[in-house]
């Protein structure tokens, strides 16, 4: 760390520098460099002056010490910068030493680094000083020009580089010398190094700013100059030159010429057409001169070299990108045209074979993907399918032409034909993809009869050639994907066509085509095809099998036709076909060998290519049974496939023997058989077909050693066989590009041919390789082969071991006994087998251990480690690798690695090296590491010694990549090797010239490696640490500024990396800059890296990346604009731009992942910015007409004005930062909204509160929250509902829905009585509306029906006829729903419209649900309030205004509702009832998709389940249903009957039976889904099923039902207490406890009916003789699992226990009381224990008298447990609501007829007794310990005690004695409260009418209440608690005189009276008196008046003999007289019940 932080000064720190060794010292200046260039840019001028000299002079003193490339860059740019700060007179003089250095004549290669540097440097201080030079720039051009001829080629890679500076700097001053750069850059455009010719166009790019001849006068020459270029080019010669040619012509089209007019020559403008025909030639005749190219097209030599036509294929799309896509909008037919023509027939060159043919379609198709998929916006992308179409149908004229034309001239025709078939092909598939990619949004284009699409396509599936018939038939395939609504109209039409035409060869291939593609698009449709068109393809295949013998001329195609219908049918589900097919497959092989025989010696060539072709159809159609019907394939389905693949395998050893007798013709079709029987057997499991695995394998060997297989296809086979991270040595091509679909062919080497779908129309109805684009299977010569390599792994491990070596010694000689190319295509074959085999063994966990077996596999990879080919090594290497994985034991891979080492010692070639050096990295990979240090030792050695073979930059490459294995695979044991390895890879880094990429690329390996390996610890502070650190961060800020793309890809993931384990140490801004400028770099794999770094960053600091990339376009220094828009919208919008334009899918999932973290973290801070990103994004596309007839709709005023200025600026192009974005990217931009609500819902209420938002705002305007933007929320849910595309509207509808949900409730602050979502009703309607038209699709229209029911049920609108809007919408499709299955669209699966069905009736439900709940509040709120008018806005309507609307379609939709739960029940059913289910299906649902119907009941059966419920209630299961014998759909309910034949034969039941089945109908759907609840059950079709339940049990013949028969009562509580044991929501476990409660109330009352009738019945016997009824019957046993109480016990306990987990005795460890701290309750907690209490105080009463007596102690003490658990002391006396039920509870126990009943009497008293001990037990301290229970709670327990049981239980003296100390003590307390409330529980005891209970009390208390109220007069009270002890005590005192005998009650009145007197007042006092006192006074005398004339005989007497009494007495009513009248009622009325309401008990207990 020291060292690195001497380098941070303004000059080098020599001294530093000058002791530190050869590497460090390197490293030392390097990091000097970088600081400096930071200092000068923050240094002041004045300083940068004074230091300049000496930094001048260190700075060139350093050029001489032969700086690295990366040094001399930095050393270039800090001269320029320090320039141009500084003074700038010494610069000539730094200039001129530059050019003598470049002069030298020292041509030594140490002193080369110098010279390269003074080159640098010029280029640096040209382009930073520019014009301040002009007066030298001649010379110093000059003699670099000079240099050049005798450079090197990094010398002239520098030297371009430099030039090119050069030319930027000075501009137009630099026109003197444009000829001569121009001549040497030409030269450099052809050199033999690739980083020449990238720096030569860059060069000549720049140059082309102001060289104006470059694309005029010598257009021409540059672009033929381009051609040469790209001959053998590179991908980054092709990617830099393609930009120059592209540029150049854009800029000859677009050019505007300055002063034409004043230069002596006047430039021509250069017209589209010539630029076309330039290009095109390049297309045509590559980079030969016409003259040239015209004598070879004579001699039929000539062909465009691919390299040159994919690089003027880029070249083509750089051009268009260029002049954009306004300027192709406008041309598109013109340039359409040419790109067809390109393959037409004048320019048959380019198409002569059928491999050129597919290789110039893909160049074509990739331009027209390239621009119109990229630069055109959706109505652009309409008008271009238009256009392609117009040249379909011209072709099509032309081909109908030649054809009707008859055989006169078919010479001429087939050219005709064969030139318009590419062109066809390529309009075809690029339709296809347009429409594909346009998907819902080009239903505007097919409705346009005027283009006719449709019509266009299906007209070419006749053409002649088979290419085109299958193009076409991909059209239709992308079409009906993009528009599922076509699909089945699609198919019809075809196979009407098919069964028409049935005798055109053309028509039965090209419509069995369309047919087979059509079916491949049915798993991208979610709704599907219906069900019986499966039926029909099955049939018509079947029908063309067997007619494919009648016709000769048709039976080849008939039987491929038959074959491929029935493949494709295979993709879908095909349970119902199987047995037809199965019986096909069986007849169309042969029986028996000797069937076989005879079939070879019958049949001619033609009849054996029939048969061929028709058993490889089959072969497929049972492939593909196999690989997309896994789930159908039984042990008794294998059976049935077995028997014909003997015979399959037979005639595949055959095939050879038949080929020699039959010819050529045979050769295709039987490597067809071939390849289709391997690719089956790949899918079966070996032991299937056990018996033929070695004849297989010797017909695998034979193939992939066959003499007659010249192509080395390696690129196809090896790259699945080697690893992924080899791979990234190879060539770059391998790697993914954006143009991998052209790069592919160069990949192939010119022999091979690219996949195309005409190899193999069987692969049209397979899965997509990737998204939109055809299936390209290769050639069957060479997808032979891969099958083959794929089946030789699979069958080698599993012959027997002999076999095996014997198979492998074969293979080895098949190697040695061929020559040269031969022998390489056989070394790649076998290599590829035993690969593949070998990965198989690995990946069945099985090992190989025979050592006979080793020599010859140890051969084999030998060989192909030394092999030329490199892709042959990786793949040997890989091998390798996996030979040490299955060998067992470390001596066979110590012995590998020897292996190894000895030959990287002796041998000195490359290719054996760098073979061997992969060999030892990978050797680890699959073994669980390295694990001995010596051997790492060993490697590392000598790895390092290869990596710094400068001679060879391959072995380098090799080594180091190697290293980054080893480095992986070692692990922690890598430590002691990090520091050297480190400054290993800087030395490199620092060193190697950046010509040698590759070299670079392995270094960022490593280096990603080792920061791997450090990983956390790097966050550490010791100097050992941060030195290992710094290098780290240097290494990557060299690979930063690497010019190589996959260079800075790896630094970007190095400083991922690092960022990850050191976050503090990364600079973020840098990092994020860096990220930034390479957003939308042309090389996919570094915008990958990007993105998975910006993912990262923003998962831990979003806000600070996005802050960086703002500043970043703010302070834009370097020119590098990252891209236009960030500066409006920041780094996010720059994200969405990106998104729309980007088609790689990986990139767009992180794209979407890093938005969605920026989005989580920052929306609610940044609301408004991400809102309008959002709507821009929907706006910019949208169709504003049809918002703005929805905003004039709007009320108010405000608005409008508002609305109108957004709608009248839109036209402005300016304001919009996204152009027509695509579908896609506004569909996430409506998700994102729905984001937004979510992120706030978890942030401050304020978002969801107007008031307090608008409030907030006010007080600081930065404050923004979402209810401020619901007119946005609600405009863009509306765009996007409203949309073309399906996928949009699906999301506009779920937007407005969660809208609605979140603010419906939302008050609207200026109209109080409404909501703020009140005024945008007009919105949501017209959102609505489209969605209920014809033609929508049945998911968009679902989604709308739950709008619908959101909407009307979130009460937002009051008025009825403003609703009826909504509402008819959902009578609309009632009507529609009503005909049931039958009635809806024939374009969609069948579950397609049991999903709307289902979707309609449950909005219905919802709805109903509503009404009736508002209704239920509307008359709850009647009986409290008698004004109507108090009930708010809610009078107008809610009575029974929604039910009305409702009640109209009720009996309908009641019908409808119990067919669908019908159909739910059976569907739920298991599946060994399955026979009993109805053959025809459900109401709703047909037989064949049940299963998929299933998901969209259990998506609607809840709510349906609670409407019905309620209306069954409602009707209170006595009303007939009228239309019950007519209607169809409300069938008997019972599975079995619905067999019976159908309804309307079933005789008619009577209304009890239908409501039983009804009853048990929803019974039987609730418990089936509470018993089982399943994961994924959702929390609202809970509580729907428990709220059914509820309203079922809440009318009297559901209960009776229940109550009669236990058994189902017992079910249903066990069900709800699994419920309530699964469930943690205490909402769902409170509407458990209500159903529970409701089955003891059944209970009840069935056992009270029980009595009552047995008492009429039995009226005249004897009471005795009554049998017993409850439960417990004679013998109080309760047994579990059969008794209801028990049960209900059972559910009790578990809620209580769960809530106070001290009621449980064995947690607690005793059954006595245990001193424990009484707690609270959370709010659903007190909820729960209070409704269970409730349940258990019921207990008793459903229990016989013996019953009763065995729960009583149970019920007893769980009630007392809570009491004495959850007694806490609350402010002001209150009770908790817990105390409050358990106190209930006791009294409900307490005053059970039970207590009373003779049998049970006496058990019940003991048992009250022990019970109120146990209550008077809490006083007392436990444990020495005095708990802090609330007396109040006790106290009033014990006086419920008291007065609710019989005497007997408390008068016993002891108990007695207690209960009264107890009020003794408390009334001694200090605590008023508890004061306050004794004297009320005295009051009630004293009052009790059984003096038994009561004199005993007032005998022992009532001296000392009267004591403690004279003591209070003494004192006068002081405060209103005092006042209100006074008031309590002399309420009890005139209870005690009412209850007193006549002889008592003088002397107690003789009490009273004084105290009374002593409070009055005179009219003097009573004005001054405090309001205590005047209180006193005013109670006082009511009391007295009131006295007075109750008692007038003692009052009189009294008053006579006190004199003083009476005197004040009558002063007090004299004062009093007027205020009597006026002031007495007040204080009465306000005072009193307020201050006695907080004191009086919440319920009246007693």
């Amino acid at each position: 760390m020291q060292r690195m932080e001497l380098a941070h000064s303004l000059l080098l720190n020599e001294e530093a520098c000058s002791q530190l060794g050869e590497v460090q010292k390197v490293e030392f200046i390097f990091e000097w460099l970088r600081y400096l260039e930071k200092l000068l840019l923050a240094t002041s001028r004045c300083d940068v002056r004074e230091k300049q000299k000496t930094l001048v002079e260190q700075l060139l003193s350093l050029l001489n010490s032969s700086p690295g490339p990366p040094t001399r860059k930095l050393l270039a740019k800090n001269l320029a910068i320090l320039y141009s700060i500084g003074d700038t007179f010494s610069v000539y003089e730094t200039i001129d030493k530059c050019n003598d250095l470049i002069r030298s004549k020292d041509d030594s290669p140490s002193y080369l680094p110098t010279k390269l540097a003074a080159v640098v440097c010029l280029g640096s201080l040209y382009k930073k000083l520019g014009r301040i030079l002009v007066n030298t720039f001649a010379d110093t051009v000059g003699n670099i020009l000079k240099a050049m001829k005798s450079a090197e080629s990094q010398g002239r890679y520098e030297i371009m580089l430099s030039l090119q500076n050069i030319l930027n700097g000075l501009g137009a001053a630099a026109t003197p010398c444009h000829r001569d750069v121009y001549k040497a850059a030409k030269s450099c455009l052809t050199d033999r190094s690739m980083a020449v010719r990238c720096a030569a166009a860059k060069c000549l790019l720049e140059l082309q700013n102001e060289a104006v001849f470059m694309w005029s006068t010598d257009l021409d020459s540059v672009a033929t100059l381009c051609f040469k270029s790209f001959e053998g080019s590179s991908y980054g010669v092709r990617i830099s030159v393609s930009k120059l040619l592209g540029t150049l012509l854009a800029k000859a089209i677009n050019s505007v010429h300055p002063g034409a007019a004043a230069s002596r020559q006047s430039i021509r403008k250069v017209s589209l057409e010539e630029v076309l025909e330039l290009l095109g030639t390049g297309f045509l005749r590559g980079s030969s001169g016409f003259l040239r190219a015209s004598g070879d097209m004579l001699k039929g030599t000539s062909s465009v070299s691919r390299d040159v036509r994919v690089g003027v294929t880029q070249a083509y799309v750089v051009f268009v990108s260029t002049l954009g896509g306004a300027w192709l909008e406008r041309n598109f037919a013109a340039f359409l045209s040419h790109i067809l023509s390109l393959m037409s027939q004048s320019n048959s060159k380019a198409t002569q074979t059928q491999i050129d043919a597919v290789c110039c379609r893909r160049c074509v198709s990739f331009i027209l993907r390239a621009t119109i998929g990229g630069l055109l916006g959706e109505k652009a992308q309409i008008a271009a399918a238009k256009d392609i179409c117009q040249a379909i149908w011209k072709q099509k004229k032309v081909v109908d032409a030649v054809m009707s034309d008859g055989n006169l001239e078919a010479q001429l025709g087939s050219t005709d034909i064969a030139a318009s078939q590419n062109m066809l092909i390529c309009a075809l598939q690029e339709l296809g993809n347009l429409i594909h990619s346009l998907s819902t949004t080009a239903a505007p284009l097919l409705q346009d009869s005027s283009t006719g699409i449709l019509d266009s396509v299906i007209s070419v599936i006749l053409h002649p050639s088979i290419s085109v018939r299958l193009a076409a038939a991909w059209c239709l395939h992308c079409i009906a994907v993009a528009l599922p609504s076509y699909l089945t109209p699609l198919l019809d039409r075809c196979l009407e066509r098919l069964s028409v035409l049935k005798s055109s060869p053309e028509a039965v291939t090209g419509f069995s085509f369309a047919v087979a593609a059509l079916l491949g698009a049915v798993k991208h449709c979610p709704l599907g095809i219906p069900h019986g068109k499966g039926k029909i393809i099955m049939t018509l295949a079947e029908d063309l099998l067997c007619s494919a013998a009648q016709n000769s001329r048709l039976s080849a195609q008939r039987t491929q036709a038959g074959w491929l219908l029935i493949a494709s049918l295979m993709t879908l589900v095909v349970s119902h076909h199987l047995a037809r097919v199965l019986l096909l497959w069986k007849c169309v092989f042969p029986v028996s060998p000797k069937d076989l025989e005879t079939e070879k010696s019958r049949g001619d060539s033609f009849t054996w290519q029939v048969t061929l072709e028709g058993r490889a159809g089959a072969l497929c159609a049972i492939k593909s049974f196999v690989s997309h019907c896994g789930d159908l394939l039984t042990e008794e389905v294998i059976q049935r496939l077995l028997p014909p693949l003997p015979c399959a395998v037979d005639l595949l050893t055959q095939l050879t023997s038949i080929l020699k007798t039959y010819g050529s013709p045979l050769k295709t079709p039987s490597v067809v058989y071939r390849q289709r029987l391997y690719e089956l057997l790949i899918l079966l499991p070996p032991e299937t077909y056990e018996g033929n695995l070695c004849s297989v394998l010797k017909e695998l060997a034979a193939d992939l050693t066959a003499p007659d297989i010249q192509v080395a296809a390696s690129t196809f086979l090896l790259p699945p066989l080697c690893h992924q991270d080899d791979l990234l040595i190879l060539s770059p091509l391998l790697q993914e590009t954006d143009h991998r679909f052209i790069e592919e062919q160069l990949l192939l080497g010119n022999g091979v041919a690219c996949g195309s779908l005409e190899y193999d129309p069987y692969s049209i109805y397979e899965k997509d390789v990737e998204g939109d684009s055809v299936p390209k299977p290769l050639p069957p010569t060479l997808s032979v082969i891969s099958s083959a390599v794929k089946l030789f792994g699979v069958i080698c491990a599993h012959v027997g071991e002999a076999q095996r070596l014997l198979i492998l010694e074969q293979l080895l000689d098949s190697i040695k006994h061929t020559k040269g190319a031969r022998q390489q295509v056989v070394q790649l074959h076998v290599i590829s087998s035993f690969s593949s085999f070998l990965k198989y063994v690995a990946g069945s966990k099985r090992s190989l251990c025979p050592e006979k077996i080793r020599r010859p596999a140890l051969t084999l990879v030998m060989g192909a480690l030394e092999s030329p080919n490199p892709l042959l090594r990786c793949a040997a290497a890989e091998a390798w690798a996996r030979l040490a994985q299955v060998m067992d034991g470390g001596a066979f891979t110590a012995g590998l690695a020897q292996v190894s080492f000895d030959k990287l010692k002796s041998a000195r070639d490359v290719v054996t090296r760098t073979g061997h050096s992969l060999a030892l990295g990978s050797l680890y990979r699959y073994i669980g590491g390295i694990s001995s240090s010596q051997h790492l030792d060993s490697c590392v050695g000598i790895l390092y010694t290869l990596s710094q073979d400068s001679t060879s930059p391959d072995m380098q490459t090799w080594a180091l990549h190697s290293l980054s294995l080893i480095i992986d695979s070692a692990g922690p044991l890598y430590y002691v090797h990090v520091e050297p390895t480190l400054s290993l890879i800087i030395m490199l880094l620092l060193n190697v010239p950046p010509t040698h990429a590759e070299v670079h690329q392995s270094l960022g390996r490593c280096l990603n490696a080792l920061i791997t390996t450090l990983g956390p610890e790097l966050q550490g502070n010791s100097t050992s640490v941060s030195t290992l650190r710094t290098s780290c961060l240097l290494g990557c800020a060299v690979m930063q500024d690497n010019p190589d793309c996959l260079v800075q890809t790896q630094a970007i993931s190095c400083l991922q990396q690092l960022h990850m384990f050191a976050p503090r140490h990364v600079n973020l801004s840098s990092l994020v800059s860096c990220l930034c400028v390479n957003l939308c770099s042309p090389y996919l794999l570094l915008r990958r890296a990007v993105l998975a770094c910006l993912r990262q960053l923003v998962q831990r600091e979003a806000a600070e990346v996005s802050e960086h990339a703002v500043l970043l376009t703010k302070d834009n220094r370097e020119g590098l604009t990252p891209d236009a828009n960030m500066r409006e919208v920041g780094l996010e919008g720059a994200l969405l731009t990106l998104l729309d334009k980007e088609t790689d899918q990986r990139l767009c999932r992180d794209i979407k992942e890093t938005l969605n973290h920026m989005l989580t973290s920052m929306a609610v801070g940044k609301l408004s910015f991400w809102l309008k990103l959002c709507k821009d994004v929907l706006a910019a596309s949208a169709d504003f007409t049809a918002i703005t007839c929805v905003d004039t709709m709007q009320e108010e005023e405000g608005d409008k004005g508002d609305d109108a200025s957004v709608l009248t600026t839109r036209n402005d192009e300016k304001f919009h930062p996204f152009t027509n974005p695509r579908w896609a990217t506004r569909v996430f931009a409506a998700e994102c909204v729905c984001r937004i609500i979510n992120q706030c819902e978890n942030a401050d209420s304020a978002h969801f509160d107007i008031a307090l938002a608008q409030e907030m705002k006010k007080r600081d305007s930065r404050n923004d929250f979402l209810v401020l933007h619901l007119a946005d929320l609600i405009r863009m849910a509306f765009m996007a509902a409203t949309d073309h595309s399906d996928q949009l509207r699906l999301s506009g509808l779920e937007t407005l829905l969660v809208v609605i949900r979140r603010f419906a409730t939302i008050p609207e602050p200026e109209f109080p009585g409404h909501v703020i979502l009140e005024q945008y009703q007009a919105n949501v309607g017209a959102a609505l509306r489209p969605a209920f038209t014809s033609e929508t699709p049945p998911d968009v229209t679902a989604k709308a029906c739950q709008v619908c029911s959101a909407w009307i049920a979130s009460g937002v609108v009051s008025d009825l006829n403003d609703l009826r809007r909504v509402h008819q919408l959902l009578v609309s499709s009632l009507t529609k729903i009503q005909a049931g299955k039958e009635a809806l669209s024939h374009l969609y699966n069948e579950s397609a419209s049991t999903m709307e069905i289902l979707a309609v009736l449950k909005a219905w439900a919802e709805v109903y649900i509503i009404a009736i709940e508002r209704q239920k509040k509307y008359k709850q709120l009647l009986k409290t309030t008698t004004c109507s008018e108090e009930s708010g806005r809610n009078g107008s309507f809610s009575s029974d205004g929604l039910l009305d609307l409702v009640h109209t379609d009720l009996g309908t939709l009641s019908r409808l509702w119990l067919a669908a739960l019908q159909d739910f029940a059976l569907l739920t059913l298991p599946s060994e009832f399955a026979s009993q289910l109805p053959v025809e299906g459900g109401a709703f649902y047909t037989a064949e998709t049940g299963e998929n119907a299933k998901l969209h009941y259990y998506n609607s059966w809840a709510l349906i389940l609670h409407a019905t419920a309620l209306w069954l209630t409602s009707t209170g299961f006595v009303v007939a249903d009228p239309d019950e014998g007519a209607s169809n759909l409300s069938r008997p309910v019972t599975p079995t009957s619905m067999c019976q034949g159908s309804s309307s034969g079933a005789t008619v039941k009577s209304p009890e039976d239908v409501y039983t089945d009804r009853f048990h109908l929803i019974l039987g759907i609730s418990v089936e889904f509470l018993c089982s609840l399943r994961s994924d059950a959702t929390m609202e079709s809970i509580t729907a099923c428990l709220h059914a339940l509820q309203a079922l049990l809440d009318v009297p013949w559901p209960r009776s039902k229940i109550g009669s028969d236990q058994d189902l009562g017992i079910e249903l509580l066990n069900v709800l207490h699994r419920v309530i044991l699964t469930r943690e929501s205490p909402s769902i476990q409170l509407a458990s406890l209500e159903v529970v409660r409701q089955i003891i109330c059944a209970a009840q009352e069935h056992v009270k009916e029980k009595r009552r009738s047995a008492e009429v019945d039995d009226g005249a016997a004897e009471k005795e003789t009554l049998p017993e009824f409850g439960e417990g019957k004679d013998t109080g046993g309760l047994v579990p699992g059969k008794s209801l109480v028990f049960a209900t016990l059972e559910l009790c306990v578990c809620i209580l226990v769960r809530q106070l987990p001290e009621l449980n005795p064995k947690l607690t460890g005793s059954s006595g009381v245990k001193a424990t701290k009484p707690q609270m309750l959370s709010e659903d907690g007190s909820r729960l224990v209070s409704a269970a209490l409730v349940i258990l105080s019921e207990l008793p009463s459903v229990c016989s008298p013996e019953g009763s007596i065995s729960i009583l102690p149970t019920v007893l003490y769980l009630t007392i447990g809570v009491l004495r658990e959850t007694a806490v002391k609350l402010p002001g006396g209150q009770l908790s609501s817990t105390v409050t039920a358990s106190l209930q509870a006791l009294k409900g126990i307490l005053s059970s007829p039970m207590a009373q009943a003779e049998k049970s009497h006496t058990a019940w008293t003991d048992l009250l007794r022990s019970a109120l001990t146990t209550i008077l037990d809490c006083w007392d301290p436990v444990d020495g310990t005095h708990q802090e229970l609330d007396e109040v709670s006790l106290l009033t327990a014990v006086t419920i005690f008291i007065l609710s049981t019989s005497p007997e239980v408390t008068t016993i003296p002891c108990l007695q004695k207690r209960c009264i100390e107890k009020f003794k003590a408390t009334l001694e307390m200090k605590d008023p409260v508890v004061q306050i409330k004794t004297y009320q529980l005295l009051l009630s005891i004293f009052q009790y009418p059984n003096p038994a209970i009561s004199y005993p009390y007032i005998y022992s208390l009532a001296s000392s209440i009267l004591e403690k109220l004279q003591e209070i007069d003494e004192r006068k009270p002081e405060d209103t608690a005092e006042l209100q002890i006074f008031q309590e005590g002399i309420k009890v005192l005139e209870a005690l005189v009412a209850r007193a005998d006549e002889q008592h009650r003088s002397q107690l009145v003789a009490c009273l009276l004084p105290i009374l007197i002593s409070f009055l007042l005179d009219e003097n006092t009573l004005g001054s008196a405090t309001p205590i006192m005047r209180n006193l006074h005013d109670f006082a005398l009511q009391n007295l008046m009131q006295i007075g004339p109750r008692y007038s005989s003692v009052f009189k007497s009294l008053m006579a003999s006190s004199p003083a009494l009476k005197a004040r007495l009558e002063a007090a009513i004299k004062g009093n007289q007027e205020s009597v009248k006026v002031k007495i009622p007040t204080p009465e009325h306000t005072k009193n019940p307020g201050n006695n309401s907080s004191i009086q008990l919440k319920t009246n207990f007693l």
